[in-house]
């Protein structure tokens, strides 16, 4: 019987070669060979489309960043703003040099004493200056519409050193309320202000109802009204009327007795009898009167007389210099937005208090930028 040779086998098996992976992509080359001339023209418009808006989208980058770098330059903004061009594609609107809309958004503008948050605008009917995306000198903004706004958050900042807050109340006004230091004293302030705008670019704050809150011994509001100064609060002349010590002082000056409507002889027999004294202090007219005392002017001719009732005297210095100007400069939310180049015009409109700050509306026409 014959056996196989196991040699034999071996010997019939091809030799081993590396793969050959260029039939592959003669596969895949004779496959679009083979493809129909249409499919071949699709397939070359849908990359030559791939190319285009990748090109425009590009120029469209471009042209933002040159917008926002000019618009920086020429109002002196610490930032770039941010820049958006509506629109597609870009391109054809650089060849018609008109673009349809640009939204404008610039954080922190500098308006007098405080920073606006956000000034965010769309401009329309937008004229470009230049042969390019790439050669842009300027543009020229037909018509723009948009809002300011002026943060509480920014307000208790910029303003709030002396730990004052503003907050909305009601659609035109904002309440002022915190400490003010005085002459060494922590007074509490209280202040109504009314936002109403003030010309084509400014808005004004008409301060009103301020007063600084000595404890709850007195209270001082600046003016020259009866009703102003400094005068004891119900519960600081209440405590004058009871304190003999104290009541005797005030009547013990002839002119200040004289204000109270104490006649002479009642004055000398309060001087020298407690009872007679508690028959003065004790009439329900009496509070009253210590009331309308202003003791601003009680200070100037006696100073003593103040330090007896418990006041200090360098207290009563400062809140004399703290006068109503000077008071409401203090707080103050008056702004006015910075000019723009060109002859365009450029104006507020409405103004409204909301939760988080003011806003104002904000119109223009006619604005050139660049060359």
């Amino acid at each position: 019987m014959l056996r196989e040779d196991p040699g034999d086998e071996n010997a019939a098996e091809p030799p081993w070669q590396p793969p050959n992976h260029r039939r592959g992509s003669r596969r895949r080359r004779a496959r679009f060979a083979g493809l129909p001339l249409a499919a071949k023209a699709l397939v070359a418009l849908a990359v030559a489309a791939a190319f285009l808006v990748l090109a425009d989208r590009w120029a469209l980058l471009y042209a933002e960043h040159e917008a926002a770098d000019k618009l920086k330059d020429q109002l002196n903004l610490s930032a770039a703003p941010e820049v958006d061009i509506e629109g597609f594609p870009f391109l054809t609107q650089v060849l018609d040099q008109r673009l349809d809309e640009v939204k404008v958004t610039v954080p922190d503008v500098a308006a007098d004493r405080v920073s606006l948050a956000k000034v965010s605008a769309t401009a329309t009917d937008v004229t470009m200056k230049g042969d390019g995306p790439t050669s842009l000198t300027g543009a020229v903004i037909g018509q723009m519409r948009g809002e300011v706004l002026l943060s509480f958050d920014d307000l208790n900042r910029e303003l709030g050193a002396s730990q004052v807050t503003f907050t909305g109340h009601g659609r035109d006004k904002v309440y002022a309320r915190g400490t003010l230091p005085v002459a060494g004293h922590d007074l509490k302030v209280r202040a109504d202000a009314r936002i109403e705008r003030n010309g084509e670019r400014g808005v004004a704050t008409d301060i009103d109802r301020m007063r600084l809150d000595i404890g709850d011994m007195a209270t001082y509001r600046p003016g020259a009204r009866e009703s102003e100064g400094l005068h004891l609060s119900r519960t600081g002349a209440r405590r004058v009327a009871d304190e003999s010590s104290q009541a005797k002082a005030l009547l013990a000056v002839p002119e200040i007795a004289r204000r109270l409507g104490v006649p002479d002889g009642a004055v000398r027999e309060a001087l020298r009898s407690d009872a007679k004294l508690n028959d003065v202090t004790g009439s329900p007219e009496f509070v009253d009167d210590v009331m309308r005392l202003n003791l601003i002017d009680v200070a100037m001719g006696h100073p003593a007389l103040l330090k007896r009732l418990g006041l200090d005297p360098a207290l009563l210095k400062g809140l004399d210099d703290l006068t109503r100007p000077v008071l409401v400069d203090r707080l103050s939310l008056s702004f006015e937005l910075p000019r723009l180049p060109g002859e365009g015009a450029m104006r507020l409109q409405g103004v409204k208090v909301e939760e988080d700050g003011i806003r104002v509306g904000v119109e223009g026409y006619g604005i050139g930028f660049g060359g």
